[in-house]
């Protein structure tokens, strides 16, 4: 099996391979940047309904025990940053962050992928205020963060096999088999 070129693409780097992928265009961006005041006042009700779904269960609960001040905060910050028009170095940076600690605290993959229909249903609400390149545009970016969070798990997860075996490409090739 040869090295595939996709396993060269690390850290920051994934986002101009995903934008590339994505076909995210400038009219997109101001589309979304557009819609940031309406994201400011639509974070409130999205966050409660995220934070009422995982506090109503408790094995996605003991996750966030004396934290969830702080968690309402970043949560607020990272969907507004969703329609800012801006998504180069520090987009990626924060989020790739948000996705290393979901892995550093051993949350499961599954939850926040789990999570994402509140943002779906939020996000698109506020995208539609904007029209129909808004939502398209929002649709992309909420699939750029899932990639970016499956991202830092999946890297973390190679970097502990490479480890393990001696080296980062044996390690690709192992999980390849």
């Amino acid at each position: 099996m040869n090295d595939r070129k996709s396993w060269e693409i690390k850290d920051e780097a994934i986002l101009a391979d995903l934008v590339a992928l994505m076909g995210l265009t400038d009219e997109e961006k101001s589309a979304m940047a557009a819609c940031k005041s309406a994201a400011e006042e639509q974070a409130g009700p999205m966050i409660d309904a995220f934070y009422q779904r995982l506090l109503n269960q408790d094995i996605t609960a003991e996750f966030l025990e004396g934290m969830v001040e702080h968690l309402r905060s970043t949560l607020k910050n990272w969907f507004i940053t969703l329609f800012s028009g801006e998504y180069g170095e520090a987009y990626v940076k924060s989020r790739l962050a948000i996705g290393k600690t979901h892995v550093r605290i051993g949350l499961p993959v599954r939850y926040p992928l789990a999570m994402m229909d509140i943002l779906m249903e939020h996000g698109e609400k506020v995208a539609s205020s904007q029209g129909e390149t808004a939502v398209k545009a929002f649709r992309k970016l909420a699939a750029l963060d899932i990639a970016i969070f499956n991202q830092a798990y999946e890297d973390t997860h190679l970097n502990h096999l490479a480890e393990l075996v001696g080296n980062e490409r044996l390690a690709r090739r192992l999980l390849t088999r």
